[in-house]
């Protein structure tokens, strides 16, 4: 019962893997332009917010530029991710 395989001899946890492989090696790099960031917590309240999306890989904030780096495992969601800039108290103004 503790087994993770399936009948097909297929394995959750490897499935996993290789969705992530799949995603990394597939993966959209895209930049925003956001303002209203000045500090490091502004930089540690965006990541954290849009890091926490759905398909998103990583997350650079410049502060300087104004601007966030967002990559994901594909097309990313501009709107989920204006939304997560918004709720962290910052305006996403549109890609850079």
């Amino acid at each position: 019962m503790g087994s993770c395989c399936t009948p097909d001899h297929s394995c959750s946890t490897n499935t996993g893997e290789a969705t992530t492989a799949t995603a990394v090696a597939e993966s959209t790099t895209t930049v925003y332009a956001v303002s209203g960031m000045t500090c490091g917590h502004c930089r540690t309240a965006i990541t954290t917010s849009v890091g926490s999306l759905d398909g998103v890989l990583s997350v650079d904030v410049d502060i300087a530029g104004g601007l966030v780096t967002v990559t994901t495992g594909g097309a990313p969601d501009d709107a989920a991710v204006a939304a997560a800039v918004d709720d962290a108290g910052y305006e996403l103004t549109g890609r850079a």
